[in-house]
């Protein structure tokens, strides 16, 4: 599936100015409940500072602002970020790319992204890169449409996809063409198993996920080690994953020695 940045960023642009309005269409108003749950799973306090990922038009940023955080958001799409800056003042919204993240290390309390690690080309260096910006103890949080594990709702809920939400998004969005590549990437996307090897391999403890509306989002967690000891393990285990691999020559056999004249 084509995930090129420029592409998927061009999409975005071209639903930025209904993006809020379609996706309430689309979940059925569930998109709200999906945001409270995310909110309360970050568990924002005043004065932590919190990144929030691919954050569209600012309404989830904030969502996160309400309780005294000083929220960052980010977003790819030049469209969306200008969208959220019109509607949101008093918070910092900035366009940037989550795989490399324009942030030093451990600068935050949290990270969330909603909705967004499925658009990203190569979502475990974003991963990674959230793991490095985050503070030691720092938590992730991420939502993100999933796979229902009940059989006859996978199959009602692919069913919607492919043939009720481009209806839909015909009607009530500025580009439904977008919404083709949404249902696709939501039915390549892995499952909530897969997702959570991904964020324990970038290194985060305590990982876990509850499903939501019965498994069409998932809600994972997960935290940056507090422990030195710990630390610097991960961070050798990236180290040696990360270094090239050196081939040794195997030494010369009686065949390859050539007889001195």
């Amino acid at each position: 599936m084509n995930k090129r940045p420029e592409d998927v960023a061009g999409m975005f642009d071209g639903v930025a100015k209904h993006y809020d309005r379609t996706n309430n269409v689309l979940s059925a108003g569930n998109a709200l409940l999906w945001r409270a749950a995310t909110v309360r799973a970050v568990a924002p306090a005043a004065g932590e500072r919190i990144l929030d990922i691919a954050a569209g038009t600012g309404t989830s940023s904030a969502a996160l602002h309400r309780n005294g955080a000083r929220v960052v958001g980010l977003d790819f799409s030049t469209g969306m970020v200008e969208q959220a800056r019109k509607r949101h003042k008093k918070i910092e919204f900035i366009q940037g790319d989550a795989q490399k993240l324009p942030f030093g290390d451990n600068e935050f309390d949290a990270v969330t992204i909603s909705f967004g690690l499925r658009n990203i080309n190569d979502p475990r260096a974003a991963l990674s890169e959230m793991y490095r910006v985050l503070k030691p103890g720092g938590r992730l949080v991420i939502t993100e449409f999933s796979k229902p594990p009940v059989a006859i709702v996978r199959a009602g809920y692919f069913t919607y996809l492919n043939r009720v939400m481009p209806i839909i998004a015909d009607r009530s969005s500025s580009n439904p063409e977008a919404y083709t590549y949404l249902a696709e990437s939501i039915r390549e996307w892995p499952d909530q198993g897969e997702l959570s090897q991904w964020i324990r391999a970038a290194g985060f403890t305590r990982v876990a996920y509850r499903n939501l509306t019965a498994g069409i989002v998932a809600m994972h967690r997960g935290h940056k080690p507090a422990d030195a000891t710990v630390l610097a393990s991960v961070a050798k285990r990236k180290g040696n994953a990360t270094r090239p691999i050196k081939t040794v020559t195997s030494a010369k056999t009686n065949s390859d020695v050539k007889p001195k004249p």
